[in-house]
């Protein structure tokens, strides 16, 4: 890694993260980058099927990989803290979503991934802005120099 390389320097955090921060970081921000396109085109083509099986599958690759993430310095149960709440959210989300799709029931499916997007994604993202936990503290501090 060449020191003087500003996208080195800005990005070297992330070469010591452990493997289920990696995984579930990937996935998390793949899935809500991946999100708007699903919701916001048209429904029921092949493609909206195609990208809507990625997107759960990132969903519950974050789910799953959150579950070795724990945290015993915030407010916890086990490692597991308030933001873990979310991690059940995406699994009933994401699951109750594919099963509404399968029994025709589309507007419980939508609410159910759209309720997934903005509670699993968007407010998740907000959770992990949080000063203290790594996101945060590599956006406010290391990338903007703010804190």
């Amino acid at each position: 890694m060449d020191p003087l390389h500003p996208l080195a320097t800005l990005f070297a955090p992330f070469a010591s993260l452990r493997p289920a921060i990696a995984v579930h970081l990937a996935a998390a921000l793949s899935a809500l980058c991946l999100g708007p396109f699903i919701l916001w085109r048209r429904k029921g083509t092949p493609s909206h099927k195609m990208l809507g099986r990625l997107w759960g599958g990132l969903m519950l690759t974050a789910a799953v990989s959150s579950l070795f993430i724990r945290d015993f310095h915030l407010p916890n149960i086990a490692g597991y803290t308030p933001i873990h709440l979310l991690t059940a959210l995406t699994f009933f989300g994401v699951i109750g979503g594919v099963l509404w799709a399968r029994r025709g029931q589309m507007v419980s499916h939508q609410k159910a991934m759209r309720g997934t997007f903005w509670g699993g994604c968007v407010g998740a993202g907000l959770f992990a802005l949080a000063p203290g936990r790594f996101l945060g503290q590599w956006l406010w501090h290391h990338a903007l120099g703010w804190l």
